[in-house]
């Protein structure tokens, strides 16, 4: 009688392997920058521009020397801004091969958050500047004018705090995330806190160009609770961005962006930064009548 053999069951095939979800693709160190947009910035100057062409030609009688000077400061301030267009690219990729550069601390979890944002970008603006102010001296001072004195002392002061921006971009690197395209970093502005202040004080006017700073005063005095340690401060007090929906919401930190996003509700990036630039604008309008108010009772 012959015995039957037991069948063995056929050893169960291994589970597919599943698939990896795929990485986001390391950043490259040549990370494309977002073309400017030129259209928008040449519709701004010629909102601004025909207004004040029409006043210093038309409405107010004004010496022909001084209308030369306006001239040659507007064709070579025209020049500057091309050549900072061109260069910022150029730098953005230097910076970025010197390690110097951050994260958008509003894109973590994202493809976006892993993208190197080039630091310290202000030093070409600050450059340009510098070398169109040296220019513009060139061709409207002489040897003996009362304002050489003066105006070479405004330059050496800007030249300074541009460097002085720079060396603290450099030493602060480890600790930069930013939300931003590229980032101008301390250096830009250390250079635009300069230049302000020594136009205002050069030409008389620190009173109204501190009404100018309205917003800059609002968010100061809206901070001190946190600045002065009463309040818990973090390292950054950035709204909170929401990677399903794009959108940032505002958060406790005391600052002008948080309480904008509470009182407006949340919003993109963009829509904010519109929002507290049209602030801006009418706070300068704001300031603009207050000084025409106070005119006759102070100064």
């Amino acid at each position: 009688m012959a015995v039957r053999r037991k069948t063995t069951a056929p050893a169960p095939s291994p589970p597919p392997p599943k698939a990896e979800t795929p990485l986001p693709p390391p950043p490259s160190e040549d990370q494309p920058l977002r073309p400017p947009k030129l259209g928008l910035v040449l519709a701004a100057l010629v909102a601004f521009t025909v207004p004040y062409l029409y006043l210093i030609c038309f409405h107010y009688e004004i010496e022909s020397d001084l209308r030369r000077s306006i001239a040659i400061n507007a064709a070579m301030s025209v020049g500057g801004f091309v050549v900072v267009v061109r260069l910022i690219p150029v730098a953005a990729k230097y910076v970025l091969r010197r390690n110097l550069f951050g994260f958008d601390i509003n894109k973590k979890g994202t493809p976006e958050g892993n993208i190197r944002v080039p630091e310290s970008l202000g030093i070409v603006v600050g450059v340009v500047f510098l070398v169109v102010a040296i220019l513009f001296q060139h061709f409207n001072f002489t040897a003996d004018s009362n304002w050489l004195v003066e105006y070479n002392a405004a330059l050496a002061s800007i030249c300074f705090m541009l460097l002085l921006g720079f060396v603290d971009d450099v030493l602060d690197i480890p600790w930069r995330v930013y939300p931003s395209s590229v980032f101008v970093g301390d250096t830009y502005t250390y250079f635009a806190g300069m230049s302000l202040a020594v136009a205002g004080i050069l030409g008389h006017f620190s009173e109204t160009l501190l009404l100018f700073f309205l917003p800059q005063v609002l968010n100061f005095l809206y901070s001190l609770p946190q600045l002065l340690k009463i309040i818990p401060c973090p390292r950054h007090r950035l709204p909170r961005y929401d990677p399903k929906t794009g959108l940032l919401t505002g958060t406790k930190d005391g600052t002008l962006v948080n309480l904008f996003l509470r009182l407006f509700g949340s919003c993109s990036e963009k829509t904010l930064c519109i929002k507290l630039l049209v602030f801006q604008a009418l706070s300068c309008l704001f300031c603009f009548w207050l000084r025409h108010v106070l005119a006759g009772w102070y100064k």
